[in-house]
């Protein structure tokens, strides 16, 4: 019994800090691609971790692909300990055009997933909190069109192979989404919303830095824009399981306007029960 409680003790006091599996909505989201390339000047990780501390960003989605270097010593590993010393979860972005197909595109997408969960093992202390998914089979040729869904089915199967893989190491699923896929029937929608432990909408291309309309109606549009795909998402839908929609919006829509439009869309979807928080593209835009 002694032994029991001394070994809950060591266990609660040495453990890592556990960063929620859902965290208070709402959440402020950063995509960061070619993350090694952000991460070669000197000060970098700070910067970032500084950038995202001033626009009140809570979990920062950093790109990893095949080639990258995660050995003990990569910039990669202090950038997420500097981004959880300052309460900031991270999510390792993996990036595909073609891994809803089956065979070798999908085998190999869920094989980097895996290494995700084996840099978790080897890093305990500098694990990612999530994996977050950009999957974009709607940019190939075939798939273009409204109502062209035939992709979808195939796009599902890998969420819910990469989620059965980050689950068992209690790391949750992210997935980007086109408005075109909430366009999809009921059963469509359903599978789609319990494939993820959550869905990030793209809501791009709304508005333009130069299109003469007043920021006014362009929040105003934002606003109601969010509020109808959200609608249009869980019409129909009362499964308590339903993966919750983040909003996600980029700067070339908006330029030096952004920070604006996604505290709007805070101020007007907060109250919905699905809305967990909005996402900026991308971090990469403030470099240039």
């Amino acid at each position: 019994m002694r032994f029991t409680i001394l070994l809950c003790f060591l266990t609660v006091c040495f453990a890592r800090p556990a960063f929620p599996l859902a965290a208070e909505a709402p959440l402020h989201g950063l995509w960061v691609w070619k993350t090694p390339s952000v991460l070669m000047p000197a000060g970098a990780a700070e910067k970032l971790r500084d950038f995202a501390k001033a626009h009140d960003i809570n979990e920062i989605y950093v790109s990893v692909s095949r080639r990258d270097d995660l050995a003990h010593e990569a910039p990669l590993i202090a950038l997420i300990d500097r981004l959880h010393q300052a309460h900031i979860r991270v999510e390792a972005l993996l990036d595909s055009i073609d891994a809803d197909e089956a065979g070798q595109p999908r085998d190999s997408f869920l094989a980097l997933a895996r290494t995700i969960v084996q840099f978790n093992e080897t890093h305990p202390q500098s694990r990612f909190d999530g994996i977050h998914l950009d999957i974009e089979p709607h940019q190939r040729a075939e798939n273009k069109g409204a109502g062209n869904l035939g992709f979808l089915s195939g796009l599902i199967e890998t969420f819910r192979g990469v989620r059965a893989i980050a689950g068992a190491a209690h790391l949750i699923v992210d997935a980007d989404i086109p408005n075109k896929l909430l366009k999809g029937d009921l059963e469509q929608r359903k599978a789609l919303l319990n494939s993820v432990d959550r869905v990030t909408l793209m809501l791009y291309e709304l508005s333009s830095p130069d299109d003469g309309k007043s920021d006014d109606s362009k929040v105003r549009k934002l606003q109601n824009a969010a509020e109808r795909y959200l609608s249009m998402a869980y019409a129909g839908l009362d499964d308590t399981h339903l993966a919750p929609m983040i909003i996600g919006l980029r700067t070339p829509d908006y330029r030096d306007k952004l920070p604006n439009m996604l505290k709007s869309v805070d101020e007007r979807q907060s109250a919905q029960s699905h809305y967990l928080g909005w996402a900026w593209h991308c971090y990469n835009d403030q470099l240039k």
